[in-house]
């Protein structure tokens, strides 16, 4: 979790309390980036999910914050369960806290309602 001059240590640590949480209710590995995006926000958080040890299983939030960027990127394992429309309420859930200048309650508050969402929510027939 690069967290640079964005998050303080307690910060780092209290998030990492609530993605454990997060993964042990729904079973996929979440992962949280805060710094500045190389090139396109979405390509850069999609090759940071790709290089992940598991990509199927993980969630990916990523956050440049001086770009006022916020994307989610999730595997194919955990879209099997986790909406696009549910990755997107907990988006605009974590880019109304930013835009409040809370970083940290943000991702507090995404990470839990994907985790929710992904554990809660049934197979998608295809």
């Amino acid at each position: 979790m690069p967290a640079g001059e964005y998050l303080s240590e307690a910060d780092r640590s209290s998030l990492d309390l609530v993605m454990r949480k997060a993964e042990q209710t729904c079973r996929a590995e979440f992962s949280i980036f805060v710094g500045r995006a190389q090139g396109d926000p979405r390509a850069f958080a999609t090759s940071l999910h790709n290089s992940m040890v598991a990509p199927a299983r993980s969630i990916l939030i990523m956050v440049d914050p001086d770009a006022r960027s916020v994307e989610v990127v999730t595997g194919g394992f955990v879209r099997e369960t986790l909406t696009d429309a549910q990755v997107e309420l907990a988006t605009a859930t974590m880019a109304e806290a930013f835009a409040d200048g809370d970083l940290v309650g943000g991702l507090r508050h995404g990470i839990r309602q994907l985790g929710e969402h992904a554990r809660t929510a049934r197979p998608r027939k295809a």
